[in-house]
């Protein structure tokens, strides 16, 4: 007997649920992650040490967060092209296992220049793995349930600031700098392993047509990203923007990246990262919030373990206790924006999000040396909840509306943004502080340096406030004419002849 159409066709799924295939891809690429986060949160902690185990003077030793920086930032645009080569399956399990050869060799280093060039392995990696990351999970969500999606796969940039500090200073206190890499195995090993078990077999056909890489675009883009990277990275407390060593690469970077973007725009296809895609106001105004939200998250970072540390007398452990509660607070976000998003928009989300952001720095603003710090870890919690918001949402944002094959270049692009932003961040908000500390040597002079550069992270932050409201009102893409037909058809039966 013939079974009808309607008894044929599956159960449609809880529109609201994540899809079980989802989440089990997600879990696997968080596993992986987990390694490159925790390596970049936990040798913060250790560079001071570094400088007398490996003999090298600070100036060396910044190299080896440094050069991981300017490597992740070389590899970033180069994702989506190996990506569409590779398959991503197979592209996340040669990263992973790049990654963790660097690290392996980061702990047998002998000397600060051997550990520069392992960390740069590590870089060249890691650049691949977080833009591969967002791109799988949002194309096997094919545009469902984004709020829910970008919450789990955020998990690792939650954990990092919580566990990193802490997790790095027991180590350093327990061991020598070398079990800082080792710890990345066992990540690496059951991530590959996860991976060959739950992610598909993308890697597109023999026979399948293979686009050129876009080798002008190679030499414009990548080179003239580290250049910027590098340039900020010098703004120290002996240089400023004015600097030759400081002013050379930013502009050098400005001339690089400004020269792709006509270069991308003259090709009809195969450029590097299609600059096309800002024609998308999700992606422009995402990229937009990413970049302010960058300078607000990794600027202040940078400012609250140096203002315990140096105002309030605090260990590298004891700093990284005391910012436990904002990453609490951003973990705390993950479980609830999700939901919100997909229920109210990411235009809302981020509006609430920007305007606690703003409001839970002001306390820092007003810093002294005797400030309550049940007062200031109130004030970490909350600012950590509102960040994991203000990051989520234009992240979820940037994706509405996109076709399977753009989301790789949202990927990157998003990706470029953030980090940007964070050096841009760090720099401007060093060359404040630098600026009103001068040559201070109370705890109250201090403080009022710090209090100076906050101000500035509210006002940074309150610029982004109206931009929140060119994103996305909704996060769900407008069913097709068919599939609203066929929802349709599910409710009323058959159309009887």
């Amino acid at each position: 007997m013939r079974t009808s159409r309607r008894q044929a066709r599956p159960v449609p799924s809880d529109p609201g649920r994540v899809d079980p295939a989802v989440l089990r891809m997600a879990i696997t690429l968080i596993v992986g992650a987990l390694g490159v986060v925790f390596d970049t949160t936990i040798i913060s902690v250790a560079l001071n040490g570094l400088t007398e185990d490996l003999d090298a003077p600070l100036s060396t030793i910044q190299w080896v967060s440094t050069g991981y920086m300017l490597a992740v930032f070389i590899t970033i645009p180069l994702a989506g092209r190996a990506q569409s080569r590779l398959g991503g399956r197979h592209l996340w399990i040669s990263a992973l296992g790049g990654f963790l050869a660097g690290s392996i060799l980061s702990a047998l280093a002998w000397n600060a220049t051997s550990l520069i060039v392992f960390r740069i392995v590590q870089g060249l990696a890691g650049g691949i793995m977080m833009p591969l990351m967002y791109t799988l999970l949002m194309q096997a969500a094919k545009g469902r349930n984004i709020g829910k999606v970008m919450a789990i796969i955020t998990v690792p940039t939650a954990l990092g600031p919580i566990l990193g500090p802490v997790l790095g200073g027991l180590i350093l206190h327990l061991a020598d700098w070398r079990c800082l890499f080792f710890i990345n195995i066992p990540f690496c090993l059951v991530g590959m392993w996860l991976a060959r078990r739950n992610l598909p077999d993308d890697r597109p056909a023999p026979d399948s047509p293979r686009t050129r890489l876009d080798t002008v675009g190679l030499l414009l883009l990548c080179p003239g990203c580290a250049a910027l990277l590098y340039g900020l990275s010098q703004v120290d407390g002996t240089a400023d923007f004015a600097d030759a060593q400081v002013l050379i690469p930013l502009l050098a970077g400005l001339a690089l990246v400004g020269g792709f973007i006509p270069w991308a725009l003259a090709r009809d296809s195969g450029s590097l990262i299609d600059v096309r895609m800002f024609r998308h106001r999700s992606v422009s105004s995402s990229s937009t919030l990413l970049f302010l939200g960058g300078i607000s998250l990794f600027g202040s970072m940078m400012l609250l373990p140096l203002y315990f540390q140096q105002v309030r007398g605090a260990t590298p452990l004891g700093a990284g206790l005391l910012l436990i509660p904002q990453g609490l607070g951003a973990l705390v976000a993950r479980g609830l924006v999700g939901t919100y998003m997909d229920r109210v928009g990411p235009r809302a989300v981020a509006l609430v999000a920007f305007v606690l952001v703003a409001a839970s720095t002001v306390p820092f603003a007003f810093v002294t040396a005797n400030t309550s710090e049940i007062l200031l870890m109130a004030a970490l919690f909350i600012r950590g909840i509102a960040l994991g918001a203000a990051m989520i949402a234009p992240m979820g944002a940037a994706y509405v509306g996109l076709e399977h094959e753009e989301i790789p270049d949202a990927s990157i692009i998003t990706r470029v943004a953030q980090q940007i932003g964070g050096a841009v961040g760090i720099a401007v908000l060093i060359v404040i502080l630098q600026q009103h500390i001068g040559d201070a040597d109370t705890s109250g002079a201090l403080a009022g340096g710090f209090s100076h550069a906050f101000r500035w992270s509210v006002a940074l932050t309150i610029a982004a406030v109206p931009l929140c409201l060119l994103l996305p009102s909704r996060t769900e893409p407008a069913a097709p004419a068919d599939d609203k037909a066929e929802q349709i058809s599910e409710k009323t039966g058959p159309a009887t002849k």
